[in-house]
């Protein structure tokens, strides 16, 4: 296809306002895909199950369509569905480098929102092309003039460059087609003849095919034929395939400068092709590689450990083959005094911790403990050196501490005006400040807060839906580390430290987290046949007890009759048995316990 011909665009919204909805009706316009498939099957990009159980797009997926314009000329589209959820900003950020434009969609029911906003900045930094559409008009709730004159606003656009759409049946969807050829800039630096150079914007990995490649070629042509190098790990290999997205794969004779695709480099180790990498000839490599991407960096933190402990190699490999998916997944080995042997795992947030979880265990068939969610703390030292510490357990001793900090986050939520008492109320709990409030319209208005990340990371997100009855919408980035006073809270469970269930916490919250937790673990451990103390203590000092109390077996049953030292031997004898059961007994604390913390707030 000749360059001028092709136009690579993302798609781009706040979640649930129609992405998936609006490629479906573009690949059922362009005839890329037969309205037979669609038959009980919607949002044919989102492909795996979990995306389609919970109604959000995990992953960005690319697509090749091929249409006629109305001026009689065939052009090529790749386009690239993008997530909304706050969590998945990386991919789209990925998403976005790839592209040359993007359809900014707008819900016609719930205007603009705060991750819309933050994908429009994202795109915008990206030098994009921006095609505002606004979708859902078939709704009864749409209000199309106000929602056309908010991105009015926005962008600095007519109304008449925005377009009014129903993806659900297809209304006035040709228009959005036909934007994108007037619009959206051809492939820029597209040179066939020169070395190859192509960016892998992601990847996945196929047992037969090793390593699959999503790339975006800038310039050169790429072949069965060609020895490829990978610039930045220096890996060679001979492609096995080199295809297109239809949506499924469709293996090509290659791919040419501008065009998006990919490449089953045939690589065993997920190590050898990294997302960011670029793609040259062997033969004929390029001089420089193209500009990757920003390393994700992951802000909440939780332990994965195999309930069985010879299933640790197994799952090491589950790991790094969901790491190759999932770029913004981090994880590192550790050991614990509890659970033995596992990974230190790092996400974006709570949803994305969430997401990873499950496709282990349905993808990777891993049957896993999991820890609580925590942060990254960065800890200054008395003799002046600073450690980064992303869990409770290896906080030093406070001897040695100068002065712990914490991330804080910038929070912007979109919320009526009717619920603004009641988000100021969850936030001042969650010890964030307000920065700022600007009213979008009469009915809308933008609340701006400074929280730290630990409080956000366990039910703010819920919180706020609950109260505002899901009309609120939130987004939030990193703002820097702050000093505060921090101490750590261990938990002694007979008498014995649980390095897994400890918790940094704010000095004037000790009591009251501290009490909390151990009263919903007393809930989670079952009872033994002696009593369990259970302590919440900072440093030596005990701030709070419970007791899971003994499992008693009636010693007196077989006393009929006779003097009372009778009975009050048999007692004292089972009095003994127990003490000494309690000092060489071990508590086996079940996964409920680990995620207790995850339910303090509760009360």
């Amino acid at each position: 296809m000749e360059p001028s011909h092709i136009r690579n665009f993302s798609i781009i919204a706040h979640i649930d306002h129609g992405k998936s909805t609006l490629a479906d009706r573009l690949l059922e316009l362009t005839g890329t895909v037969e309205l037979r498939k669609f038959t009980g099957h919607s949002q044919l990009l989102d492909t795996m199950d979990l995306e389609q159980e919970k109604g959000v797009t995990i992953k960005a997926s690319a697509v090749q369509m091929n249409w006629t314009a109305p001026d009689g000329g065939t052009y090529e589209l790749n386009l690239i569905d993008t997530p909304g959820h706050v969590d998945f900003g990386y991919e789209v950020s990925r998403a976005l480098a790839a592209c040359e434009g993007a359809v900014l969609v707008v819900d016609a029911t719930q205007g603009i929102e705060a991750q819309t906003l933050a994908n429009l900045y994202m795109a915008l930094e990206n030098d994009l092309e921006i095609i505002p559409v606004i979708n859902k008009i078939d709704l009864v709730t749409a209000d199309v003039p106000r929602v056309m004159r908010e991105i009015r606003d926005l962008l600095g656009v007519p109304e008449s460059d925005i377009i009014a759409v129903s993806a659900k049946d297809g209304t006035n969807v040709a228009a959005v087609l036909e934007a994108v050829v007037a619009r959206v800039p051809p492939p820029s630096a597209t040179q066939v003849d020169a070395p190859l150079q192509a960016l892998v914007f992601d990847s996945h990995y196929d047992s037969y095919k090793g390593v699959i490649a999503y790339v975006r070629v800038y310039q050169g042509r790429v072949s069965r034929d060609t020895e490829l190098l990978m610039m930045a790990t220096r890996a060679k290999t001979e492609p096995v395939e080199v295809g297109v997205f239809r949506p499924e794969m469709v293996p090509i004779a290659g791919l040419s400068a501008g065009e998006v695709g990919y490449i089953a480099t045939g690589f065993k180790s997920v190590r050898e092709a990294r997302v960011g990498d670029t793609v040259t000839d062997a033969k004929r490599p390029a001089t420089e590689a193209l500009a990757g991407y920003q390393p994700a960096k992951p802000m909440v933190f939780a332990s994965l450990y195999p309930s069985e402990s010879d299933d640790y190699e197994n799952l090491r490999d589950a790991l790094s083959k969901l790491q190759l998916n999932d770029a913004a997944l981090t994880y590192e080995p550790e050991s614990s005094q509890a659970l033995q042997f596992g990974f230190r795992c790092g996400f974006l947030g709570l949803f994305h911790m969430e997401i990873a979880q499950e496709r282990l265990e349905r993808e990777y068939l891993q049957d896993l403990v999991v820890t609580a969610p925590s942060v990254a703390y960065q800890v200054l030292l008395t003799d002046g050196a600073e450690v980064e510490i992303h869990r409770p357990a290896d906080l030093p001793d406070p001897a040695l501490i100068s002065e712990v900090r914490e991330p804080w986050m910038k929070v912007q939520v979109i919320t009526p005006t009717e619920y603004m008492g009641a988000l100021m109320e969850i936030f001042r709990r969650k010890r964030a400040s307000l920065m700022l409030t600007e009213t979008l319209d009469p009915q809308r208005v933008l609340l701006t807060f400074e929280t730290p990340l630990a409080e956000m990371v366990i039910d703010l997100h819920d919180r706020i839906k609950s109260a505002t009855r899901g009309f609120a919408s939130m987004d939030y980035a990193f703002l820097e580390y702050r000093v505060d006073d921090l101490v750590k809270v261990d938990v002694l469970v007979n008498q014995e430290p649980v390095d897994a269930l400890a918790i940094i916490v704010h000095r004037d919250q000790t009591y009251d987290k501290g009490s909390a937790l151990i009263r919903k673990m007393k809930e989670a451990i079952p009872r033994q046949l002696f009593e369990v103390p259970i302590q919440a203590a900072v440093g030596g000092k005990i701030v709070a007890r419970v007791n899971v109390k003994a499992l008693r077996k009636d010693v007196l049953a077989k006393c009929y009759g006779g003097d009372v030292t009778r009975k009050r031997k048999l007692l004292e004898k089972q009095k003994a048995g127990k003490k000494r059961m309690k000092q060489l007994g071990s508590v086996m604390i079940p996964q409920e316990a680990f995620l207790a913390i995850l339910r303090i707030d509760e009360d």
